[in-house]
């Protein structure tokens, strides 16, 4: 039987036999992928014929000095699976070598054999490829979602109608759309961590930041301020001290509202089994030059962890939505750099292109990846590039995102176009000589530590009254109230005698009253009778009779003010302390899976302290605000709360609290969403007010109608008053979901002289109005996204948002709504099968009416947890306090 050979196969035939020889018999720089390898002994010490078989062979070069690596795999008979790096490379076109693919071999069982591919095999090659790249697909579509990036834009990310679609394309046609200049990209390398200070590989580790990384951060965010940058986005890893780094710089910015998305792909460089070792101890044990080119070198890999060492991330949390494949087990440093390219690719640049200024805070070798990819460095070059802490990298671009060479090119760095916002080393320099100046002055106050919030003339003059008021209450511990008193000369009128205040009358006479055997309330004085018209009249006009009227009408007048206990027949369901998971100095504790929704309300202001209204007006947490939201925290630890997803408003104070709430349960890297729509009531021109100020101007029966009617609004604020959202940049530049306004887009225009547009932004709310922006979010946003998915979630707002909440959750009417008091820095516990509000036992066995004010509709807030099928939930007993009230305690 004769057969036919093509001139092709001839020819693939003939270059196989005679690259034999040749490979057997030298040491040969052939990359030939037909040529035999020479033996495995020689690996470390031969160049082998094909590059790729090295890949395959499962072992890596030694060093040229030094001993070998801690852990090597042995060759076997299979080829491993591929790396991710590798994957990506077949995906490119660049397998083991260029020729493989044009002569159609392929590696098989053997590790160094090669055959023919036929037809079925090069069919399901390709499949694999078409897979591969699928499976890549979804993984950036997945990754699009990540920390709720895509909801920032949801017009590019939700299906338009037809319509909508064809006049988007008939206005690109028409219209030429004008290129934007792209937006500054800066750079933050996070401060000094603990474990940078004792010189410690910290990789996937996730240390805390020293004192001294805090102050670095804190030059950062000065330092901008002092460029005049403006932020629109931030990017940031998944760890606590990149994470804390972005916290500090947009509270020093005053733009905590921006949204921030936390990626794993901006994580520092893992650094294997080396991960909490001290750097000096094992370069002594292993050698200087192995331990250098595991840091500097390009491609040298650590030791890999093993998935039953300590700090392996296949047990943590926050990368439970990564595969195997991604989680890397050690990286070298151009292992790291390639990690940060689809964040480049996919999100940074997008946003650049847009005309947004992004802020990206990472880590050093992934900071050196942006800025390999940013300034096409050499994989040589690029080995010459550092980034210190504390100095703001900032980059400029050209409408073709290509770097712009700043003028002052001394402050660049060498194969860089960022600009170096200040020259690295000088804030070391000065925190040494300060922190030598310390040593040497006693009791010396740096002035970088004090704090001088801004205040306006009427927060000082309230803040100073109330000092005013404890101090003298303070003082009043320690002087004699009854000691001698000073000689009055009778200019003050009254010849001479003291002042008679009502109060004292009505004192005078309930003492009296008590040693007749009349029953006298010193709770309730009568403080709005007429003025008696003398002294000794004032202690018998006033009768039993009279006295028991004007309670009452004092009653009605409180009546919001004030708790009757009587009122309240369901006691709050308290969850006692956990006896069982294991928590850090804290033991066994049992962590909490079922779906639940935690709302806090934030801690408190100044403004809360000083009764003023606060509405939209950005006022931050005070001392106190931000101990009781870490209580919080650590409250939620210890019942052993775990969260999914946080919800927050635009506002500081609700952001804030969330933040400490997640530092102390060490969950920072949480996804927190922001929205407006679960904002504070907008009070008007009421807001800055205090409620005594509006009390006098406007009368008692109005200022309650504006703060306890369900909808009632204040008096709307001007166009032009600073505190209208529209002239806030947070809402004129990022809120996109309200219709546009024509008065406002009218008045807008005039005033700057061209065409703009303006959205409805409210100038007064009701309650009603704040509920009717809050509960559709609620229902419409977070039931399904997130407790429908089964996550646990965690709201942080104000009062008249959780109120709007709780009223769609617990069913309460609209006439008792007002009537709810929601106290500061407090978890109120949703549960969802049982649907009933818990409160978490705080260990000290008080009653929580008796510390927490929930107001005089308490009772439609704690009603008994029962189950669907009416049973109680968990295990509970009724524990009566007296014959009106009764204790729902549950025990797990």
């Amino acid at each position: 039987m004769a057969y036919r050979f093509s001139r092709t196969k001839v020819v693939l035939l003939s270059l196989y036999l005679l690259s034999k020889p040749f490979c057997h018999g030298f040491i040969t720089t052939t990359t030939n992928p037909l040529a035999t390898p020479p033996p495995q002994s020689a690996l470390s010490t031969t160049r082998l014929c094909d590059h790729g078989a090295l890949k395959y062979s499962g072992l890596r070069p030694h060093p040229p000095e030094g001993p070998p690596p801690l852990s090597t795999t042995s060759p076997k008979k299979e080829p491993p699976k591929l790396s991710k790096q590798e994957e990506d490379d077949e995906m490119e076109g660049f397998t083991m070598n260029n020729i493989m693919w044009s002569s159609g071999y392929t590696s098989q069982t053997q590790p160094y054999s090669r055959s023919l591919l036929s037809k079925s095999q090069k069919r399901k090659r390709q499949q694999h490829l078409k897979s591969l790249e699928q499976q890549r697909k979804d993984q950036r579509a997945k990754e699009s979602y990540e920390d709720g990036y895509a909801d920032m834009f949801p017009s590019l990310n939700k299906p338009q109608p037809f319509w909508k679609k064809t006049l988007r394309k008939a206005k690109n046609v028409l219209v030429k759309k004008k290129v934007s200049t792209p937006g500054t990209l800066i750079l933050v390398r996070h401060g000094e961590s603990t474990w940078n200070k004792n010189k410690t590989f910290t990789g996937w580790a996730d240390p805390d930041l020293s004192d001294m990384g805090l102050r670095e951060v804190e030059h950062a965010a000065r330092l901008l301020l002092e460029g005049g940058y403006e932020i629109d986005v931030v990017f940031t890893s998944r760890l606590k001290r990149a994470i804390k780094s972005t916290l500090i710089l947009l509270n020093e910015l005053d733009q905590t509202y921006l949204p921030v998305f936390k990626s794993w792909r901006l994580n520092e460089r893992m650094y294997g089994a080396l991960t909490g070792l001290s750097k000096k101890e094992t370069a002594e044990k292993l050698g200087h030059e192995l331990v250098q080119a595991w840091r500097g070198s390009l491609k040298s890999r650590p030791p890999p962890l093993q998935p039953t060492d300590t700090y392996y991330p296949g047990r943590d949390r926050r990368y439970s939505d990564l595969t195997a494949e991604q989680l890397p087990l050690t990286e070298s440093l151009l292992d790291c750099m390639d990690r940060t390219k689809p964040i480049w690719e996919d999100k940074i640049s997008y946003e650049l292109r847009q005309g947004r200024n992004v802020l990206v805070v990472a880590h050093a070798n992934t900071l050196r990846g942006l800025v390999k990819i940013i300034d096409n460095i050499g994989d040589d070059e690029i080995q010459e590039v550092s980034i210190p802490t504390g100095i703001p990298v900032v980059y400029k671009f050209d409408k073709d995102l290509n770097t712009v060479q700043p003028k002052n090119i001394q402050q660049t760095q060498i194969h860089m176009n960022g600009l170096f916002l200040e020259k690295p080393g000088l804030l070391k320099d000065a925190l040494k000589r300060e922190e030598d100046w310390c040593s040497r002055v006693p009791e010396y106050n740096s002035t970088i530590f004090k704090e001088n919030r801004p205040m306006s003339s009427l927060e000082r003059s309230l803040y100073k009254l109330n000092a005013t008021r404890e101090l003298g209450e303070w003082a009043g511990q320690f002087v004699d109230a009854m000691g001698e008193e000073e000689e009055d000369d009778g200019s003050d009128g009254n010849m001479g005698r003291g002042i008679m205040m009502k109060e004292d009358a009505i004192w005078e006479r309930g003492l009296h009253d008590l040693e007749e055997g009349i029953q006298f309330d010193p709770d309730y004085p009568e403080f709005h009778s007429a003025a008696p018209s003398s002294s000794t009249s004032s202690t018998t006009s006033i009768t039993n009779t009279g006295f028991s009227s004007q309670l009452k009408l004092n009653d009605k007048r409180k009546d919001e003010e004030r708790i009757n206990p009587t009122m309240i027949t369901n006691y709050p369901c308290l969850t006692p302390l956990p006896t069982s998971s294991v928590i850090p100095g804290m033991g066994y504790v049992p962590v909490r899976r079922d779906s639940v929704i935690v709302i806090i309300r934030h801690g408190k202001t100044e403004h809360n302290k000083l009764g003023l209204f606060t509405g939209w007006e950005d006022a931050p947490l005070a001392k106190d605000g931000i101990e009781e939201a870490r209580e919080a925290g650590r409250l939620l630890k210890l019942h052993g709360f775990q969260f999914d997803v946080v919800y927050t408003s635009w506002l500081s104070r609700a952001i804030e609290t969330a933040w400490y709430v997640m530092d102390e349960m060490n969950e920072l890297w949480l996804p927190i969403i922001k929205s407006w729509r679960l904002n504070e009531r907008m009070y008007g021109d009421l807001t800055s007010l205090s409620k005594q100020m509006v009390a006098q101007r406007h009368g008692e029966e109005q200022f309650k109608a504006w703060r306890r009617g369900y909808d009632v609004k204040p008096p709307a604020v001007s166009s032009f008053s600073k505190n209208y959202p529209g002239n806030d940049k947070r809402y004129t530049k990022y809120l996109n979901d309200l219709r546009y306004s024509v008065r406002e887009t009218l008045i807008r225009s005039i005033e700057a002289g061209k065409f703009e547009k303006h959205r409805k932004l409210p100038k007064s709310e009701s309650l009603k109005d704040c509920n009717d922006r809050t509960i559709p979010y609620f229902t419409e946003h977070i039931i399904p996204e997130a407790v429908n998915q089964g996550k646990r979630v965690l709201i942080s707002s104000s009062e008249n948002a959780i109120r709007g909440l709780l009223m769609h959750l617990c069913e309460i009417p609209e006439e008792e709504i007002v009537g709810l008091e929601i106290p500061n820095g407090l978890p109120l516990i949703f549960d969802v099968k049982s649907k009933c509000v818990k409160l978490l036992d705080d260990g000290t066995g008080r009653d929580p009416l008796d510390v927490y004010n929930f107001g005089k509709s308490a009772n439609y807030l704690f009603r008994p947890c029962e189950n669907e099928d009416g049973t109680f939930d968990e295990v509970s007993i009724y524990v009566c306090r007296d014959m009106y009230v009764c204790a729902c305690v549950f025990f797990l």
